[in-house]
């Protein structure tokens, strides 16, 4: 199967490479970018390799890269129905996403995130696309409305395990029909 790379005006999306591995782990051993989004830093390039071999490896993940050097930054994600709990319906998914912590403030993660929305409206047939945030997430939760994400639910108490903690989800949901009157 020929791997999907997709282009905004300034990045690349493509699938994750275990020659990533160095990259990943220059962003995600920062305290700032995981610990937020619900998964510890990264204490080692070795973690950062599984990470892509067993984390990363969805069939609509990508890695975000800068167009002049190719080097991943970020992730952008579409998990589709059986790889989220947000949804159990074949037309829906949910986005998923994060980016390194110098390149916070370019506008990267809603291009990115928009370019992957295009793809899931357009390409994949979905009607939904779902995305969460966990309380105090503030540069998540303004992401998701400059995509024109809307208020869903919040859950308290919401189980995250790789940190061995709870802590209170906003869920947000953007449709078919809301992204099609917005880009018009």
């Amino acid at each position: 199967m020929t791997a999907i790379i997709l282009t905004t005006k300034r990045l690349l999306l493509r699938p994750w490479t275990e020659a990533d591995a160095e990259s990943l782990f220059e962003y995600a051993k920062d305290p700032d970018v995981g610990p937020i989004a619900g998964w510890p830093p990264h204490k080692n390039v070795g973690e950062s390799l599984c990470v892509i071999k067993n984390v990363l490896s969805g069939a609509e993940c990508y890695a975000i890269c800068e167009k002049e050097c190719g080097k991943a930054i970020g992730a952008v994600e579409l998990m589709l129905n059986g790889h989220t709990d947000m949804t159990c319906s074949d037309d829906e998914c949910e986005l998923g996403y994060w980016l390194g912590k110098p390149f916070w403030g370019n506008g990267y993660m809603p291009e990115a995130a928009a370019e992957l929305i295009r793809r899931a409206f357009e390409d994949l047939g979905m009607t939904t696309i779902w995305c969460g945030y966990y309380d105090g997430n503030n540069k998540s939760k303004r992401v998701q409305e400059k995509l024109g994400f809307t208020y869903h639910h919040t859950c308290n108490d919401v189980s995250v395990p790789l940190m061995n903690e709870t802590r209170t989800c906003h869920t947000n949901c953007l449709t078919k029909d809301r992204w099609l009157r917005k880009k018009t």
